[in-house]
């Protein structure tokens, strides 16, 4: 099983996650791009038994603008790190960008209704969240 290891950008924090993620996807919803302050996330999915904290948990500080999505970040350089979706979901979003040798290949687009970067590369977009995830499960269109 492969472990993926990641960091904050000034590398006081890091991560491991064990073996694939249960899911990538690229993210367009409001609240992910205005938290990143990008025109999408890479969201890549894992469950919360595969994800440590391996050094710099006391910098590690989260904040929850809707309740059971808890986004952390290191406090020392405000570099991303994940979202807790474990209340609401039962995952974790480690950010792809953040794992080193990851070949982040995502399968579909969740919330595509809300781009501002229209991207044609023949994946799903679901105009909000799949059937399981409380969505509609609506396609819409490239």
């Amino acid at each position: 099983m492969a472990t993926y290891e990641g960091s904050c950008f000034c590398g006081e924090v890091k991560v491991e996650v064990d073996g694939e993620p249960d899911a990538m996807v690229v993210c367009h919803c409001t609240v992910c791009r205005s938290w990143s302050a990008s025109p999408v996330n890479g969201a890549t999915i894992f469950k919360p038994e595969n994800f440590r904290v391996v050094q710099g948990k006391d910098k590690l500080k989260s904040f929850a603008k809707n309740p059971g999505h808890e986004r952390s970040w290191c406090e020392s350089c405000g570099g991303h790190v994940l979202t807790d979706h474990t209340e609401s979901y039962g995952f974790l979003d480690v950010y792809s960008s953040i794992l080193k040798d990851f070949e982040f290949k995502p399968t579909a687009h969740f919330n595509y209704e809300n781009t501002i970067l229209p991207m044609k590369d023949g994946l799903p977009k679901f105009k909000d969240f799949p059937k399981e995830l409380g969505g509609s499960g609506e396609m819409v269109e490239e």
